[in-house]
């Protein structure tokens, strides 16, 4: 070790001799690293923590010098769960925590990491920095180690720029919390800041270099610490201020401004003041290694920072004054402009307000202004000729509303409204008629039409309107002869054939069944036909519907043809119950079929149509459309009916009931004595119920008059 030193001595006043003091210094500080390197010092346990600046004004080569002077640290040192641990942040006017305590174990995800940093390029927060090295990277949440454990917590910032936020005091808490803070400055660095960052001695945590390039001055002067004994550490040096420590030496020194007693441990401050050279003409106040000038009360220091002169205390700007400051030998006072008054702390003014004298005569708001005063009314009122009263603003009034039918003014705006019978549109100003048979249960039995603000029902032709307005009555009175000839066969099956008498005695609901009214029979047919009951032997509809309900299912064949002939011979005679020709009662038969016939229908499907006879056609699922279109009547659209499935059977008595009701129209009308008394008491009955509807609608009338009239009176006023 001795050789080695002897050796570096030599090396060193060559180096002097032939280069300088400059080169020197650069040879000696490659010499020490050769010889730290020859240490192979291994460093102890320790939390540290980079916080770089990477502002807009640290360009890119300079920031690739301060990562490359991160991972030579990184590299120095001796990483584990129970070596070091190190966390990397950088900041601008934002911090961003590249990796914690608790992130990376090896050095190698550390340097991979740091070399992937992206500068933020903002501001320079340094202040905020410092408080999220605080308040978050030294926690043991981010991984830093318990502080029972007595592992140095370290912050090394770097920075080249001055703060734009305040670091004192935060950086007063984060070394109260137990953080050692080395602030490095580069170039444009602020020495008070970096001052007011480091912990102490600031000697030792304070660096300030030239370029980026000189940064590893700070790298070496850390890596020496963390290399050699540091003798401070035990508490037992006795230095009042800073404990200097050296490889196996120590020393103390004093902050600035004071000055190392003869003990070289205590220290005290230099009072420059008393020295007498100060120059200052009236006070020198002495601060530990400075002083300053200040003058007696009434004079003012002047711009050398030496002398005096008397002064105007209003023009310090410490007068307080809000108004105007009124300058007076060694003192002032403060007065007002125009309209204000003097306020007891004697400093601020108060507009003089003359609306709380209370004889203003404003209706709603009185607004002082200094000297004077004017009345303002709320929002949705408007001031009038007397400059004192309010009224609310008539926006209706102003005639560009749009409004269809009525505005209604409101405070701060208008609004539309429809007449009765009528709803707003979505642009709030059109009105439309309001179909109520889309919104309302009308409860019309056949159709509802829609008025504006009402509606009324009707009737297919051939019926009439009730007296409740809402259902129709049986066909007209007028009557026809109507056979039913349905299919029994064994394809219609049980369920369905109940479907087809369901449908039969729903056509009869709709006719006028009596002996003298409308006559109905009914002929089941499948390989062979039998007539379930001729025309006229049931004169009653609730006897009708029971003999429906009451056939049995054949349940055989389908010979369609076969049944066209048994109702031509049969049913449309004198036997089967049919009224003569000459009295012009309509013949009316309704053939239904679920599929296609087993025998020819041609022949008397035209010999039905050739008697006179009218002829519908109602199929279901398989029935053959072309064998329907041949067995009904003229026009073959208005006779004929198909569905796919019987769930539609229902829909197609419905049309079939409208259709075999004008047939009823043109039969025979029964004509009865108008002397009887069954005639007399129906046309009572008759009479008296147009008489009710009559009333009924006139007072509706009134009612839409009256209102009609209502709204024109107030559209005038």
């Amino acid at each position: 070790m001795k050789f080695a030193l002897a050796t570096a001595f030599l090396l060193i006043t060559e180096v002097l001799l032939m280069e300088g003091v400059q080169s020197a210094r650069i040879k000696q500080m490659k010499i020490r690293d050769k010889m730290l390197a020859d240490r192979r010092c291994t460093t102890g346990p320790i939390d540290l923590l980079f916080v770089i600046d990477s502002s807009r004004s640290v360009r890119p080569f300079e920031f690739e010098l301060m990562r490359n002077f991160v991972i030579d640290m990184v590299n120095f040192l001796t990483v584990g769960p129970d070596a070091s641990r190190v966390s990397l942040v950088q900041y601008s006017s934002q911090i961003q925590n590249v990796f914690s305590f608790k992130t990376f174990q090896k050095k190698a995800d550390m340097v991979k990491s740091i070399k992937e940093v992206i500068p933020l390029a903002q501001g320079t927060m340094t202040g905020l920095a410092i408080q999220y090295a605080m308040n978050v990277a030294f926690t043991e949440r981010e991984g830093v180690r318990p502080l029972s454990m007595k592992i140095p917590r370290v912050a090394i910032i770097v920075t080249d720029g001055r703060p734009q936020d305040r670091v004192t005091e935060v950086a007063a808490r984060a070394r109260e919390a137990g953080i050692e803070i080395y602030a490095v400055g580069v170039q444009r660095a602020e020495m008070s800041s970096l001052r007011a960052m480091a912990s102490l001695p600031l000697e030792e945590h304070v660096f300030l270099v030239e370029t980026f390039d000189l940064i590893e001055q700070f790298a070496k002067t850390f890596q020496d610490k963390l290399c050699a004994q540091d003798m401070c550490a035990d508490g037992r040096h006795g230095c009042q201020h800073v404990c200097v420590s050296s490889p196996g030496s120590f020393h103390c020194a004093c902050r600035e401004g004071y000055v190392l007693n003869e003990d070289k441990k205590t220290c005290t401050a230099i009072d420059l003041c008393s020295h007498g050279d100060h120059d200052c003409e009236q006070i020198c106040i002495s601060s530990p290694g400075s002083y300053r000038c200040s003058c007696r009360s009434g004079f003012r220091l002047n711009q050398d920072k030496k002398t005096c002169s008397p002064t105007n205390l209003c023009e310090l700007g410490e007068h307080g004054c809000e108004h105007i400051c009124v300058s007076t030998p060694g003192s002032f006072h403060c007065r007002c402009r125009s309209g204000y008054t003097l306020n007891r702390d004697m400093k601020t003014c108060s507009p003089v307000n003359l609306c709380d004298l209370g004889n203003h005569g404003c209706e709603q708001i009185c607004v002082s202004s200094p000297g004077s005063y004017q009345c303002r009314c709320r929002p949705g009122y408007t001031l009038g000729r007397d400059k004192k009263s309010c009224s609310m603003v008539n926006y209706c009034s102003f005639g560009n509303h749009s409004c269809q039918h009525e505005c209604v003014n409101v405070l701060n705006g208008y609004y539309c409204t429809c007449q009765d019978g009528f709803e707003l549109q979505s642009d709030g100003k059109t009105c439309k008629a309001v179909n109520l048979c889309n919104t309302l249960e009308h409860g019309c039995e056949f159709e509802c039409v829609s008025t504006p603000g009402s509606y009324f029902c009707i009737c297919p032709p051939g019926r009439q309107l009730n007296q409740d307005g809402k259902s129709c009555n049986k066909c007209s009175r007028a009557n026809i002869d109507l056979v039913f000839v349905i299919d029994g066969s064994k394809s219609v099956r049980p369920e369905n054939f109940e479907l087809v008498k369901k449908f039969v005695n729903n056509i009869v609901d709709a006719l006028d069944v009596s002996s003298q009214g409308t006559r109905v029979g009914l002929v089941q047919y499948s390989s062979t036909v039998r007539t379930e009951f001729p025309l006229g032997k049931h004169t009653s509809p609730a006897a009708l519907k029971s003999a429906v309900s009451g056939v049995q299912y054949m349940e055989k064949g389908t010979m369609t043809g076969l049944a066209l002939k048994h109702m031509v011979q049969n049913s449309f005679t004198s036997a089967g119950g049919a009224r003569p020709e000459a009295d012009n009662y309509p013949r009316v038969c309704v053939v239904f079929t679920d599929g296609r016939s087993q025998d020819s229908i041609s022949e008397w499907s035209k010999k039905a149509k050739d008697a006179g006879i009218t002829m519908y056609a109602v199929g279901i699922g398989k029935a053959v459309e072309d064998e329907l279109r041949e067995i009904a009547s003229e026009p073959v659209d208005q006779h004929f009916f198909y569905a796919s499935d019987f769930s539609a059977i229902d829909h197609i008595a419905e049309n079939l009931k409208l259709n075999i009701c004008e047939e009823e129209v043109t039969g025979q009308e029964t004509i009865k004595n108008p002397c009887a008394c069954e005639t007399l008491v129906a046309f009572q009955q008759d009479t008296l119920s147009a008489l009710e509807g009559f009333s009924q609608k006139l007072a509706q009338m009134t009612a839409k008059l009256e209102d009609l009239e209502n709204r024109t009176i107030r559209s005038v006023k």
